[in-house]
C-alpha cells in the first residue's frame, strides 16, 4: 500500500492501493475497505483513485458519498 499524503493534515485515511477497477483504503485504527466498480460505481472509484493520488479530499469524499464496499478487513 502507498502512504496517503494527507495534505490537509487531518484525514482519517493513512494508506491506499490502486487496483484495476478498485481501490483499497486503510483508515486510522487499521480498518481496511475495498471499493470496486461493482460496489461503488466506476465514476466513484475513479474519483477516489484521483483523490488518493492527489493526497487531499479522500476521507471527506467517502464521508459525504458513503460508497458501497466489497469487503472490510
Amino acid at each position: 500500500m502507498k502512504r496517503y499524503a494527507n495534505l490537509s493534515g487531518d484525514s482519517g485515511v493513512v494508506a491506499y492501493e490502486d487496483r484495476p477497477g478498485a481501490i483499497v483504503i486503510q483508515f486510522q485504527g487499521g480498518d481496511t475497505y475495498e471499493y470496486s466498480t461493482q460496489s461503488a460505481g466506476a465514476s466513484v472509484v475513479a474519483e477516489m483513485q484521483r483523490l488518493a493520488r492527489s493526497g487531499r479530499g479522500l476521507s471527506t469524499f467517502i464521508a459525504k458519498h458513503k460508497p458501497g464496499f466489497v469487503r472490510r478487513r
